[in-house]
């Protein structure tokens, strides 16, 4: 089935989520019982993660689990993940209606996802090199 595999697939631990996204996410979980999130990749939703009651959403074989929060899965499509994959994505809450079909909907609050992308020294020093060594005035 498409939603083992993905779910058998390691956590990269690419996610993590701020003190007022588990507040939230405890409300939800209190209502609703075990979820999981899916970023949604739709142009109305862009940033938004989208959060289903657990068995609620068919995931993909080739979705990619990011990690978890508040110990509930975290997922991404495999192509978006191919774009996103060198940044950390943190779960917030903002003012605000939810996705249609996320559980996060009527409650004048969302979740939001905030990207960040690591420092990285080797890419700032190769960056220094080809800008010293191939834009040459």
């Amino acid at each position: 089935m498409a939603q083992d595999s993905a779910a058998a697939a390691p956590p990269l631990d690419k996610v993590t989520a701020t003190p007022a996204a588990l507040s939230l996410l405890a409300e939800i979980v209190r209502d609703h019982g075990p979820v999981l999130f899916h970023q949604s990749g739709g142009c109305c939703d862009g940033s938004s993660p989208m959060c289903y009651a657990q068995g609620e959403f068919l995931l993909g074989d080739r979705d990619v689990k990011l990690g978890e929060i508040g110990g509930m899965p975290f997922y991404i499509s495999g192509s978006q993940y191919e774009a996103w994959k060198h940044t950390n994505l943190t779960i917030d809450v903002v003012k605000g209606r939810g996705g249609m079909f996320s559980l996060d909907n009527g409650r004048e609050k969302r979740f939001l996802t905030r990207s960040d992308i690591p420092f990285s020294w080797a890419i700032f020093f190769l960056s220094i090199y080809q800008r010293d060594h191939y834009c040459r005035y």
